[in-house]
């Protein structure tokens, strides 16, 4: 693993010095267990141009910036009944993916901006690599499927305007 993320790191660094795109494809994991710090540095320092993640990474990365942590452990939850049903995160981010598709973003963009505007309410949105996106202007898509993810259940889902994100011109596109 050691000479693999060796391989990697020499990779970005060698891209970076040619001024080539480096563009991180991340799952929800990468956030769920704290890299998110390391991932919002090399934006801020404009080495890492783009990221592409699931759906469930808008989920970790609105609620490490949101609470802190996570709301739920997959395996304790799931068979109790009780996986993907925080309020909170349901609620603010299916508002978020509302007013985006109002406003024309993709879903990446729209959540880091809703993030940015009432960041009052996200004590630790430096974590946040959707709002270091949204407020550096480097893009952050969402690949996301319909129904697959926990916001997908909560009764505020507006399945036409997650559609409308996800194929939103501009910053945050998702294609």
């Amino acid at each position: 693993a050691v000479k693999s993320l060796r391989a990697v790191t020499q990779a970005i660094v060698k891209a970076h010095r040619k001024r080539r795109p480096v563009i991180f494809g991340i799952g929800a994991h990468v956030i769920k267990v704290g890299l998110a710090p390391i991932i919002t540095d090399l934006m801020e320092r404009r080495i890492i141009t783009a990221v592409a993640m699931n759906g469930a990474g808008i989920i970790h990365d609105f609620e490490l910036a949101f609470l802190g942590h996570t709301s739920e452990e997959v395996d304790a939850e799931i068979d109790e009944g009780r996986f993907g049903m925080a309020e909170e995160t349901g609620r603010i981010l299916n508002e978020a993916i509302v007013r985006g598709a109002k406003d024309g973003y993709g879903l990446g963009e729209a959540i880091g901006r809703y993030m940015n505007q009432t960041a009052d309410h996200f004590p630790n949105l430096a974590v946040s690599i959707l709002s270091t996106g949204a407020r550096l202007g480097i893009p952050v898509t969402v690949h996301v499927a319909v129904g697959t993810d926990i916001i997908h259940m909560h009764p505020s889902a507006d399945g036409a305007a997650i559609g409308e994100l996800v194929r939103a011109p501009g910053l945050g596109v998702c294609t």
